[in-house]
């Protein structure tokens, strides 16, 4: 993925007003904490009950910008829009992620943490992946964010790939009767799994959306399980 530089719309200058404007950013939403708000305020005990506030402004900096990008697309979507959306200074997001690159590269960051397949009998290789993909999309709104930014921009799509080679080709290769096939596998896979994702929770199709955990896994499963193992087409 190339990186892009934030336009000059989007660029925050270094200069001593920008960086008092910054301070005085950080003084408003934060006046009881250190300038990073990352731990208590000086002589004030630390409560492990109260959310730290920097981390509450990451988190809405990259819900805002999965939106946005997903919206918009990688080269549309800027540094202030997005901070509009998460209702905090632009100054701040170039703060913590330094420019639209680095924010995409944070807002885009995914790990599937997909099952080790050869802890399980071969012939529940299958069952036990769409499973797992399942329930990764029903609780993580990053994924979907993403597939919503890889059908729609390039950086997204790229982005999408990576994950698959750098984390789901390994996985399908120890089970895979010919290694050497494992990326062929996975992209028939992924057009299984990743293709029920984007009618059922980005289309939102009445029938795929209508379809319970189970039934998904019963139509998927025998098609991946012979992605996974079959010896030939």
């Amino acid at each position: 993925m190339v990186e892009h530089a934030p336009s000059t719309t989007d660029a925050v200058p270094d200069t001593a007003p920008a960086a008092a404007s910054a301070a005085m950013s950080d003084a408003v939403a934060d006046p009881a904490g250190a300038p990073d708000a990352e731990g208590p305020a000086p002589g004030e005990a630390a409560d492990p009950a109260r959310p730290r506030r920097s981390a509450a402004t990451r988190a809405a900096i990259l819900a805002a910008a999965r939106d946005r990008f997903a919206a918009d697309g990688y080269e549309r979507a800027t540094i202030r829009a997005i901070a509009r959306d998460a209702d905090i200074d632009p100054s701040m997001v170039m703060r913590y992620y330094g420019n639209k690159a680095g924010l995409f590269a944070a807002a885009s960051e995914i790990e599937v943490h997909a099952p080790d397949l050869t802890h399980f009998p071969r012939e529940e290789a299958g069952a036990r992946l769409v499973r797992h993909f399942v329930e990764r999309w029903e609780c993580d709104e990053t994924l979907t964010a993403m597939m919503r930014v890889g059908v729609t921009n390039e950086a997204g799509a790229e982005r999408m790939r990576g994950v698959f080679a750098e984390q789901i080709e390994p996985v399908l290769a120890a089970v895979c009767p010919v290694p050497e096939e494992a990326p062929t596998r996975a992209a028939l896979i992924a057009s299984q799994i990743l293709g029920m994702a984007l009618c059922r929770y980005v289309l939102h199709l009445p029938p795929a959306v209508g379809l319970s955990h189970d039934e998904v896994i019963a139509w998927l499963a025998p098609t991946v399980q012979r992605y996974l193992t079959a010896e030939h087409p």
